[in-house]
């Protein structure tokens, strides 16, 4: 029940440079220093076995563009399609691993597995994130990602949804010029 989840696409390439893309929403942050994140595949997806013999991935966010390809790569195999030819996706060389990012997507995270743990229906890969290419349209005047102009896509319960209202920052709660948007929880 710990839900919306992000709903990314993983890119992935086997020994011989064949590309597959799937789509994940069980995968996070981790650690911040160094940066790891997870994602959480089952042994029967085409690209667990890509991952786990090259031991590379890349995560890319899913957009309300993309949103489409993502549930495309979600229900159809790499193992029949090629799916960034059907669906007119671009290969984004990658700077450190070989798996290729996704040209189309605002952020393309290369990835080196550290870990595989066996949980029940599935593998988690734990990696270490080696490098981020991020596309300069989704940056703010600071330099700084701006998820308003991004337009992402979570999960939940099989049903996409885009995100993007900003709420509030880090700390408004407790800051001493703010109003309040929600009064204190009772029994807090």
């Amino acid at each position: 029940m710990l839900y919306p989840v992000p709903a990314v696409m993983v890119s992935s390439a086997d020994g011989n440079g064949r590309a597959n893309i799937m789509t994940a929403a069980w995968t996070g942050n981790l650690c911040s220093d160094p940066v790891m994140v997870s994602v959480s595949i089952r042994p029967e997806r085409y690209s667990y076995g890509i991952i786990s013999e090259t031991g590379e991935f890349v995560i890319n966010l899913t957009t309300r563009e993309l949103c489409y390809a993502a549930d495309f790569c979600g229900v159809r195999s790499g193992r029949d399609v090629d799916k960034f030819a059907v669906l007119g996706l671009t290969k984004a060389p990658s700077k450190i691993v070989k798996a290729p990012g996704i040209l189309e997507s605002p952020v393309s995270m290369e990835c080196r597995v550290s870990r595989q743990t066996a949980l029940g229906t599935h593998v988690v890969f734990t990696a270490e994130v080696v490098s981020v290419d991020i596309d300069d349209r989704y940056l703010d005047g600071k330099g700084r990602f701006d998820l308003s102009k991004a337009d992402l896509v979570a999960w939940s319960h099989g049903e996409y949804f885009a995100l993007g209202e900003k709420l509030g920052k880090f700390g408004f709660s407790v800051e001493k010029d703010s109003v309040r948007r929600n009064p204190p929880l009772k029994n807090a």
